[in-house]
């Protein structure tokens, strides 16, 4: 209640990315690890994927912390994971602002940030000091001075530097805000960059002594056809990728409350929150069918409450993740969500989160 009718009306009276970036800096200078309650147990929400145990299915996700600043106090809201990221090779201030827009009716965000970090090798000296208390997922994409034609070797020099600090690494080849990227996501493209990720994970792997190679997983985007999707999942299948994050954001503008002129205003970027709910939910539904529930989904796109989550769990997602959801309705949400995913087990005879991932696959699956 103090987030929405104190600390959020403050907050949108600033543009968008300025009050993120004071979030942010609050969280990084203040000992919220200290000050927030005891977190939930709820031994029902716990669920083992990509070799490790997530205290709950809640996850942030990339994009929220670019830089690794805030990790610590962010994982102290009660997250069962964080994604932070995405991170390049090159350091890159990101595209021209203004570049995040609130559309406040349709509790949806316009951005077209373009992976401003600070670069992989910063982030990693950061992070090294100050791993969150959960499940840590680091997010990687291509520089936006490196060509296509060199895009893989600019993601095998960030995952060397974010090897050794993630319990997994997302390849992002889905955001629209850098030029050429989502090519990455066809097929001679997509096998060529994570065979090659593949085979320099097995040599790490053997390099640092784990007993597994690190879990790799791809973030695909919300505007891919059928055919798209059945082409991915081959690819990912082939080359025994460990996961799929369903989905970055849209550049759909389709369906909206905002005034036409409004939103034509805010330009090109990628659309997140509400307006993706139900694609995103559709879009995995149509993953967990085609991989026969074989390969772990986690899944984003408008999740503001238990029910929206429970969905999505419902049509396949083993995790979701939370960003626009978590800006819209502040640090309480992750609570609220994993509170009501408890009392949504209880009522629909569910004992544990597990047995109800894509229990309602068939029936969620349907025309994005």
């Amino acid at each position: 209640m103090v987030y929405r009718s104190l600390v959020r009306p403050i907050l949108f009276r600033l543009p968008p990315e300025t009050a993120h970036e004071l979030a942010l800096l609050s969280l990084s200078l203040f000992p919220i690890r200290k000050l927030v309650a005891r977190p939930l147990e709820a031994p029902a929400l716990r669920i083992n994927r990509f070799d490790h145990w997530f205290a709950n299915p809640v996850g942030l996700a990339a994009g929220f912390d670019k830089d690794g600043i805030a990790l610590e106090s962010l994982a102290a809201l009660g997250f069962g994971f964080i994604e932070a990221g995405t991170v390049t090779y090159h350091p890159q201030p990101g595209n021209p602002k203004p570049r995040m827009f609130r559309l406040a009716a349709d509790q949806a965000l316009i951005n077209r940030a373009g992976f401003n970090n600070g670069g992989a090798a910063a982030f990693a000296r950061r992070v090294e000091h100050h791993r969150p208390d959960c499940v840590l997922g680091i997010s990687i994409g291509k520089s936006k001075i490196t060509p296509l034609e060199e895009a893989t070797a600019d993601y095998l020099a960030s995952f060397e530097l974010v090897y050794k600090l993630a319990d997994y690494v997302a390849i992002n080849v889905s955001s629209p805000n850098t030029p050429q990227l989502r090519e990455l996501q066809q097929s001679d493209q997509l096998t060529s960059l994570l065979a090659a990720l593949q085979t320099r994970n097995v040599e790490l792997q053997k390099r640092y002594g784990r007993l597994t190679p690190l879990p790799l997983l791809v973030k695909i985007s919300p505007d891919l056809e059928q055919r798209d999707l059945e082409m991915i999942v081959d690819v990912i299948e082939r080359l025994k990728i460990d996961g799929i994050i369903a989905t970055n954001t849209t550049v759909s503008r389709d369906n909206l409350r905002t005034d036409e002129r409004r939103v034509e205003a805010c330009g090109a970027g990628g659309l997140s929150g509400k307006p993706l709910t139900s694609r995103a939910t559709q879009m995995i539904a149509e993953l967990y069918q085609l991989t026969g529930g074989r390969i772990p989904l986690i899944g984003v796109g408008g999740i503001f409450t238990a029910e929206d989550a429970w969905e999505k769990i419902c049509a396949g997602a083993s995790l979701i993740q939370l960003y626009t959801g978590f800006i819209y309705k502040g640090p309480r949400i992750v609570r609220q969500i994993n509170e009501g995913l408890v009392e949504i087990l209880r009522r629909e005879g569910f004992a544990k989160i597990d047995e109800a991932v894509g229990s309602r696959a068939k029936g969620i699956q349907g025309n994005r």
